[in-house]
């Protein structure tokens, strides 16, 4: 009970702050793409206040957790890979216990991902102008993937995903500026 008074008091926050003219624009680009992958109003109103939560908890763009999530999972919430990685952020277990989240709990499982997303870009900012991309590369293959190879590894599946988080980013920016 008492999380679901911090949750409820964590979404009057994110929605008061949205209220705001430009957080309300963002807010609303964010809502539509959300909802245009999973499909469900309720669903996509929850994921888009978490997602401007954590952007605000932990100073990582939502534009970039959007793009994630969306490459990641699609927004919905049951995603499961073949390799084992759970929710919305597809955290894989020894990931989500390092970071002392529990990844079936879709909030948590966001706040993990973000922390994850958010050490990898402090990580990577000294790596020069493509430190974003290496990391979200290491978000894909990790982050010692990344130092072995001086950056995005060859392995395809890791380029290809940091090509449709690039298209997912700059598609949603344009909306955005529209």
């Amino acid at each position: 009970m008492k999380a679901m008074k911090i949750i409820l008091a964590m979404m009057i926050c994110v929605n008061m702050l949205a209220s705001e003219a430009e957080g309300a624009e963002l807010y609303d680009v964010i809502y539509e793409n959300v909802y245009y992958g999973n499909g469900n109003a309720e669903e996509s109103q929850w994921i888009t206040d978490a997602i401007m939560y954590a952007s605000a908890a932990y100073e990582v763009d939502p534009i970039l957790i959007t793009a994630v999530m969306e490459a990641e999972s699609s927004f919905h919430f049951d995603s499961f890979s073949k390799v084992g990685a759970i929710g919305l952020m597809q955290l894989m277990p020894d990931t989500a216990r390092s970071l002392g989240v529990n990844p079936y709990n879709a909030l948590e499982n966001i706040l993990g991902g973000v922390i994850f997303l958010g050490n990898q870009l402090k990580r990577f900012a000294s790596w020069g102008e493509y430190g974003v991309t290496y990391a979200v590369a290491a978000y894909n293959a990790g982050p010692g993937a990344v130092e072995k190879y001086g950056g995005v590894p060859n392995y395809a599946e890791t380029q290809n995903y940091v090509v449709i988080v690039a298209r997912n980013y700059n598609r949603i920016l344009n909306q955005l500026n529209a």
